[in-house]
C-alpha cells in the first residue's frame, strides 16, 4: 500500500491500529539498535534509515540525489515488509540471518532477497530485528555497498 507523507509520523498516523503497533515497535527497535550515522527519514514512500548525503556525498547510485539507503519498513496490502540491503549484499549476514530465525519465530520465514515478509502481526520476531540492526555500521554498509551493489 503507498501511503502519501512527508515524514515518519505522518506515515504512522495513516496505518491501521493493528500495523501502527508494530510498525512503531519495529521502528523504536531499529533506531535504537542501528549504530551511530543512519538517519530516518521517508524514502520510497516508506520508513528509510539512510546514510545522509553528510557522511556519503555520492547518494545511491540509481539516484545520487537520494541518500544511500539502508533499512525501509512499510506496512504493505497483505502484510508489513523490512527491506534490509545489508542482507541483500551480505551472503554471511543472509545466512546467520536465516539460521536464526527459526529460533525466534514459529512461521517459516517469508524472504526476497532484501525483504522480509510479515504476515501474523503477533509473530514478529523483535528480538532478532534489534540484533540485526546492530550487525553493520554506516562505514561498513558504504565500504559492502561500493564493492557488491554500486557498479
Amino acid at each position: 500500500m503507498q501511503y502519501k507523507a512527508s515524514t515518519p509520523n505522518e506515515y504512522i498516523a495513516q496505518l491501521p491500529q493493528e500495523r501502527r503497533v508494530v510498525i512503531e515497535k519495529l521502528r523504536g527497535i531499529i533506531m535504537g539498535n542501528l549504530p551511530k550515522g543512519f538517519e530516518e527519514q521517508i524514502s520510497y514512500g516508506m520508513l528509510g534509515f539512510v546514510v545522509p548525503h553528510s557522511l556519503y556525498p555520492s547518494g545511491y547510485h540509481v539516484n545520487p540525489e537520494l541518500p544511500l539507503p539502508f533499512i525501509n519498513l512499510a506496512s504493505q496490502k497483505n502484510f508489513i515488509a523490512l527491506y534490509h540491503s545489508g542482507i541483500y549484499a551480505d551472503n554471511v549476514l543472509m545466512n546467520w540471518f536465516i539460521d536464526e530465525y527459526p529460533k525466534h519465530c514459529k512461521l517459516k520465514l517469508d524472504m526476497g532477497k532484501s525483504c522480509i515478509r510479515f504476515k501474523k502481526m503477533d509473530d514478529v520476531p523483535y528480538k532478532l530485528i534489534a540484533e540485526l540492526c546492530t550487525k553493520i555500521t554506516v562505514g561498513d554498509w558504504i565500504s559492502k555497498y561500493e564493492t557488491t551493489i554500486k557498479k
